[in-house]
C-alpha cells in the first residue's frame, strides 16, 4: 500500500506510561513528552490548540486533560470526569477503570469516550470547553473496549453519520450510532483483525485522498506491542494492510535493545503546518522483563516518514 501521501512523525508518552510530539517547526523534542503515569494517549487539535487525553483506570477523578501550542510542552487543564455520577469504579480492580479514552471535536463541541470496564461499559461525555464542565456519560450500546467516533458524509443523501469504533468479537468493528442516546443504527461488522497480532484495539479512523485509513494497536502493552495500520476506498471494508507493517514498533532486530519498549496504541494529528503526528505510548524496562515504576505500559511519540517511522 503505498502511503507516501500520509507521512507521519510520532511522539510517545512513558513512564508509568508517557505520551510525546512536536510540530515542524519546532527546534526538536525529548520523548518522553509526558513522563510518568499518561497511558494510551489521544490527542486532537482545534485552531493553534492541541488536547490529549489518556487513561486513568482505578484513579478519581479521571481522563486527565492537558493542552499545548506545540505538541510538546504539555499542561494539564483538568479532568474529564470529576463527578460521581460520571465515574463509578467501586468495582474496578487496581487493573480496571476507565481504559483507552479518544478526544475528538466535531461542529463546536468536545467529545471524549471510553470504556468504565468494571462499571457499565463505553460511554461518551460532552464539553463545550476542553477544561469542563463535561456531560453525564451516554451509555454506547455496544459492548467491546476502546472506543473512538468518526463522522463522515453519507454520499447517496448527504446526510451526516456518526460512527463508533471499537475492539469487540476478535476484531475492531463499525457500527453508526445515534448521538442523542447512544444507540446502535443499522448493522454491525468487523471490518479488520489486523495482522495476526493478538489483541486488535485502540482504533482509529481518518480519512486523506479518498481513502479510509484504520489504525490500531496489536500485541497488547507489552514486548510485543506495535501499531499496524489498513485502508480501503469504503469505511465499511474491505481494508488493505500496509505491505510493511506494523508501521511503528520496537518488536524488531533493530529495536529489541532499546530500553523503551513496549512501543503502540497510537493516535494521529495534523498540525498547523500541515504535517502528520502521532502521540503513542511505551514503557522503559529493566532487569529480565521488569518495568520501570511496576508499570505496564509508558507512551511515547515519534514520526512515521511513508513506510516506516523513525526509533524513539
Amino acid at each position: 500500500m503505498n502511503c507516501k501521501n500520509f507521512t507521519i512523525k510520532v511522539i510517545a508518552t512513558v513512564a508509568m506510561i508517557a505520551a510525546s510530539v512536536t510540530t515542524a517547526d519546532a527546534q526538536g523534542f525529548s520523548n518522553p513528552v509526558l513522563p510518568g503515569f499518561h497511558p494510551d494517549p489521544s490527542v486532537c487539535r482545534v485552531g493553534d490548540d492541541y488536547y490529549l487525553v489518556n487513561s486513568s483506570f482505578q484513579f478519581f477523578p479521571g481522563v486527565p486533560i492537558y493542552h499545548s501550542k506545540d505538541l510538546v510542552n504539555w499542561e494539564q487543564i483538568g479532568h474529564v470526569l470529576e463527578r460521581r455520577s460520571q465515574l463509578e469504579l467501586r468495582e474496578a480492580e487496581n487493573w480496571g477503570g476507565i481504559w483507552a479514552p479518544t478526544i475528538r471535536y466535531h461542529n463546536g463541541k468536545f467529545y471524549m469516550i471510553t470504556t468504565n470496564q468494571a462499571n457499565g461499559g463505553n460511554f461518551f461525555v460532552t464539553a463545550d470547553r476542553p477544561e469542563g464542565p463535561w456531560s453525564d456519560p451516554i451509555w454506547v450500546d455496544q459492548d467491546g473496549i476502546d472506543p473512538t467516533l468518526y463522522w463522515d458524509i453519507d454520499e447517496k443523501t448527504g446526510k451526516e453519520k456518526c460512527y463508533y469504533v471499537g475492539n469487540a468479537w476478535g476484531g475492531i468493528l463499525l457500527t453508526e450510532i445515534d448521538l442523542n442516546t447512544g444507540k446502535r443504527i443499522g448493522d454491525r461488522k468487523v471490518i479488520w483483525q489486523g495482522t495476526g497480532g493478538r489483541y486488535p484495539e485502540g482504533p482509529h479512523i481518518y480519512k486523506r485522498d479518498g481513502y479510509y485509513y484504520l489504525l490500531i494497536a496489536e500485541g497488547g502493552t507489552e514486548f510485543s506491542h506495535k501499531v499496524t495500520m489498513a485502508r480501503s476506498k469504503n469505511i465499511w471494508g474491505p481494508y488493505e494492510g500496509h505491505p510493511n507493517n506494523p508501521v511503528m514498533t520496537h518488536l524488531t532486530q533493530k529495536g529489541q535493545d532499546s530500553n523503551i519498549q513496549g512501543v503502540g496504541h497510537a493516535d494521529i494529528v495534523q498540525a498547523t503546518d500541515g504535517s502528520y503526528w502521532a502521540v503513542a505510548l511505551a514503557f522503559r524496562w529493566q532487569t529480565g522483563t521488569h518495568h520501570l515504576l511496576g508499570s505496564r505500559n509508558v507512551p511515547h511519540a515519534s514520526r512515521l516518514e511513508e513506510r516506516q517511522v523513525a526509533s524513539v
